[in-house]
């Protein structure tokens, strides 16, 4: 059996306090009505930041308003569309080929069919998809189809890793899944979300505002400073 992580109730509760995801969880899920919209939206994450990622989706789906015409379109107008949002090259080529894959799976440019399939069956699938990996898939997973997952990025790897929750060098795909096998599920979607504000404005990584950090008297990271 895993154990479990270091004080994981009290930080679990301390974030939540601090930024009440868990509370308001669902008045925002599920994300889309179409869980693929979220599938793209997070492809378009990569190694870029929200806003960038926001504004490349608005662009795409206004120049084209149905995953059909994007599929009918060519890689360069999609890259044109998508451009801000970066790789845009390598990210309209996944689209179109994840587009595809799609159609030929469920006969239409839909995933709300997983809903009926296990959950393992799920992630299976999605990260069979080019450029989506297990964070993607969890957010589909536990935003979209409201399944157990706890999708882990860099800011909950790094807070992870202060807290002494996984060792230093630890891949994010393995603190997914010792936190999805350690965590309370039913805490999952609002404590991610609680995670990312913690790394955002207080867990920074280069300036992190430990004085100011409600995790300060559990977290191995502040107090190796102190030392």
């Amino acid at each position: 059996m895993l154990k479990k992580p270091y004080h994981a109730k009290d930080i679990l509760d301390a974030l939540e306090a601090k930024w009440n995801h868990e509370k308001d969880i669902s008045a925002i899920t599920p994300f889309f009505d179409e869980p693929l919209d979220d599938l793209i939206l997070t492809v378009l994450s990569q190694n870029t930041n929200d806003r960038n990622r926001d504004k490349a989706f608005d662009a795409l789906r206004k120049k084209f308003p149905t995953w059909d015409s994007v599929a009918a379109a060519k890689a360069e107008q999609i890259a044109d569309c998508i451009r801000v949002a970066g790789l845009g090259d390598t990210k309209s080529k996944r689209i179109i080929e994840i587009l595809d894959i799609i159609k030929k799976k469920f006969g239409e440019y839909s995933i709300r069919k997983l809903a009926d399939w296990k959950t393992e069956d799920i992630r299976s699938f999605l990260v069979s998809l080019p450029g989506v990996g297990v964070k993607t898939a969890g957010i589909v997973l536990v935003f979209d189809l409201g399944r157990a997952a706890f999708p882990v990025d860099t800011h909950i790897s790094r807070i992870s890793r202060r807290l002494g929750w996984a060792p230093e060098k630890t891949p994010p795909d393995k603190i997914q899944e010792y936190l999805e096998a350690t965590l309370p599920q039913e805490r999952f979607g609002g404590a991610h979300l609680n995670f990312l504000e913690q790394g955002r404005h207080v867990c920074d990584a280069r300036k992190p505002k430990c004085a100011e950090c409600g995790l300060k008297k559990w977290c191995r990271f502040a107090k190796s400073l102190d030392g």
